[in-house]
């Protein structure tokens, strides 16, 4: 993307494309786990994709990220401390969500209870780490953010790639998603169009009957 179309730096388009993925993701996965008719198969898919993703993006930011922005500002080791901290919380959650054995009756209740309470602790962790970390993100390089995100990019895991791949496309600006696919490998760019169908599909199962429930 030409430099002077950008609205936003990269670093920080690409962060809250993510963090809007994880917004998406668990809420989805706490309201459908409520839902008794909700099937069993891709509940399993979009909390796989949930504990794998969010997994990964902590682990990134702990060991790259952070360091990163402490070196441009040093004052940010103390709201690196807390991030982290509340990283280690949610690993905890993301390990009873993990757990669970999706089914129904009272397994389908503790899946419910288990999304809930992941969902609520993400949408805790991000009002925190948004506007602690953006301003800093700024200050990143091109170069530094590029080799964080080719990193990120490249370390991440294959469960439910597809539904990232889906949730980036539905919540995303043009810009936001024209960002982060220029940063595809090759064969991850090719296979698009079939990831974007799958996910489709997936979603629309969990979605039916969503308005009925609520």
């Amino acid at each position: 993307m030409p430099e002077n179309v950008r609205t936003e730096s990269l670093a920080v388009l690409e962060m809250k494309l993510i963090h809007d993925v994880h917004r998406a993701a668990t809420s989805l996965l706490a309201t459908s786990a409520a839902r008794p008719d909700a099937p069993q198969a891709e509940l399993a898919e979009l909390r796989d994709f949930v504990v794998a993703a969010l997994r990964h993006h902590h682990q990134t930011e702990d060991d790259a990220l952070w360091p990163l922005c402490e070196a441009v500002d040093p004052e940010f080791a103390g709201t690196q401390r807390e991030l982290s901290a509340e990283h280690h919380t949610l690993d905890a959650a993301l390990d009873e969500l993990d757990a669970v054995t999706i089914d129904a009756g009272a397994e389908r209740a503790a899946l419910a209870t288990a999304a809930q309470s992941v969902r609520s602790l993400v949408d805790h962790h991000l009002a925190h780490e948004e506007p602690a970390t953006f301003p800093v993100l700024r200050r990143l390089s091109s170069e530094q953010w590029a080799q964080f995100s080719r990193a990120t990019i490249e370390s991440a895991p294959a469960t439910g790639a597809h539904l990232q791949i889906g949730l980036i496309e539905e919540v995303g600006t043009p810009e936001q998603v024209a960002a982060v696919f220029a940063g595809l490998p090759a064969p991850a760019a090719q296979a698009l169009p079939m990831l974007r169908d799958r996910a489709k599909a997936t979603l629309t199962v969990l979605r039916a009957g969503q308005a009925v429930a609520s």
